[in-house]
């Protein structure tokens, strides 16, 4: 018997739809909370960034990180555990993590147009329709930034499904009998050829772990245990990242022999941050042309960094994904900057943050030292400073973040 899985737009029933085909079939249902969980645990990750990979927005540190990649590759090998036994059913965003040499998985899509969403949205909860509009477009650009992601293409292109639902005339009662039809067709049969497709899957996402773990976005595919390495971004030595991988890839158990190919995305540059300096530096300050000179300037000494230009910006990053090391200027319109960072050590304490200033006094230095910063500057800066300086906060928050355990993001 089949996988299924079932991806939705958000007020399709797709929740009702999932476990009333379990009912039918007599199939396990899995959701994303399990899925979630498990992953979680085993990687020891927190629940909430794995989550995000699926159905927040990039961050705007993963060029540095690639803490999406990372955290998409466990969830791929936990999805691919969890269906060994095949008979279930999953609901959600992740069931596009499965290949399609996955010949055993029935994909399907339950959809509507927008206009027939909104009126059941906004009947169910007494929203005004602008309310209900707003909801969807939210839901809807979070499932178009997962297929863009994972394949360049939009959630509702019929290729990604086997089986494709408008929910706006198919009942609940329809939907369920057209896919519990669909899963019992011969080309869905679990064949010893599945089987072994399968296995393939599970040590192709092994190995993609491993590599994601170790900073390298690499994709992985195995057929019977021999490993195909495709190397899709642009890296320096090319010769000794190939060993470098082969290496780490041939030991995972299971794997008989690996090779490398270059891809079809490999001139895309890409940029592997050393371990001993910051993966996550956010710039703050409103003179843009500064602050961009800035950046390019400590580029060149291996340090990469995100721009916000005022405080409202920076802590709305704060809110999805804390900096290491913060860069703050004090001078801005809006929310300045000793109020940006009574936020910052008050809601994400782990943050250094340095003082930048053109125009502080003894008094701001004072407040700022008491509020917690880490070190007070004035500009004009000699860049050669200010980068130790960062290096010296990143080594504090590695320092403390070993000692309380709790600085695993994901990476190994």
């Amino acid at each position: 018997m089949p996988v299924i899985t079932i991806f939705s737009a958000s007020h399709c029933h797709a929740e009702e739809v999932a476990d009333r085909v379990c009912d039918k079939l007599g199939y396990q249902l899995l959701g994303n909370e399990k899925l979630l969980d498990q992953a979680a645990s085993r990687y020891r990750v927190d629940v909430a960034r794995l989550d995000r990979a699926m159905h927040g927005p990039r961050s705007v540190f993963n060029r540095l990180t690639h803490e999406k990649e990372r955290n998409i590759a466990y969830l791929r090998a936990t999805l691919a555990e969890l269906i060994k036994d095949d008979e279930v059913v999953y609901h959600g965003f992740a069931g596009h993590l499965l290949p399609k040499y996955l010949t055993h998985v029935l994909r399907v899509c339950l959809a509507a147009p927008l206009e027939h969403r909104v009126e059941q949205l906004a009947a169910e909860k007494g929203w005004t329709r602008k309310e209900a509009e707003k909801q969807i477009d939210k839901d809807d650009e979070a499932r178009k930034q997962w297929t863009l992601h994972l394949f360049g293409l939009g959630p509702w292109d019929k290729s990604l499904y086997d089986l494709f639902l408008p929910m706006d005339a198919t009942t609940v009662d329809e939907a369920v009998d057209e896919i519990a039809i669909n899963a019992v067709k011969p080309p869905l049969k679990y064949t010893q050829a599945a089987r072994m497709a399968l296995q393939d899957f599970l040590l192709a996402s092994r190995v993609n772990v491993l590599l994601a773990e170790n900073g390298h976005d690499v994709e992985a595919a195995s057929d019977d245990g021999m490993v195909t390495l495709t190397i899709n971004k642009y890296v320096m030595r090319l010769e000794k990242f190939e060993q470098e991988i082969k290496q780490l890839a041939s030991g995972v158990p299971g794997v008989k022999d690996v090779k490398t190919r270059v891809g079809p995305h490999f001139n895309q540059p890409n940029i592997y941050p050393k371990l001993d300096l910051p993966k996550k530096i956010l710039l703050v300050d409103d003179e843009r042309e500064f602050v961009h000179t800035l950046s390019e300037r400590l580029q060149t000494r291996n340090l990469e960094s995100a721009v916000a230009y005022d405080g409202e910006q920076a802590l709305s990053i704060l809110e999805s994904d804390a900096p290491e090391v913060m860069v703050l200027d004090l001078k801005m319109p809006g929310i300045d900057g000793l109020e940006v960072l009574r936020r910052v050590k008050r809601e994400h304490p782990a943050t250094e943050v340095i003082i930048l200033t053109g125009h502080g006094s003894q008094a701001e230095r004072e407040i700022a030292e008491e509020l917690g910063a880490f070190a007070y500057l004035n500009k004009p800066v000699d860049i050669d400073v200010l980068a130790k300086t960062m290096k010296e906060a990143y080594r504090k928050v590695a320092d403390a973040s070993g000692k309380e355990g709790s600085g695993d993001d994901g990476a190994s």
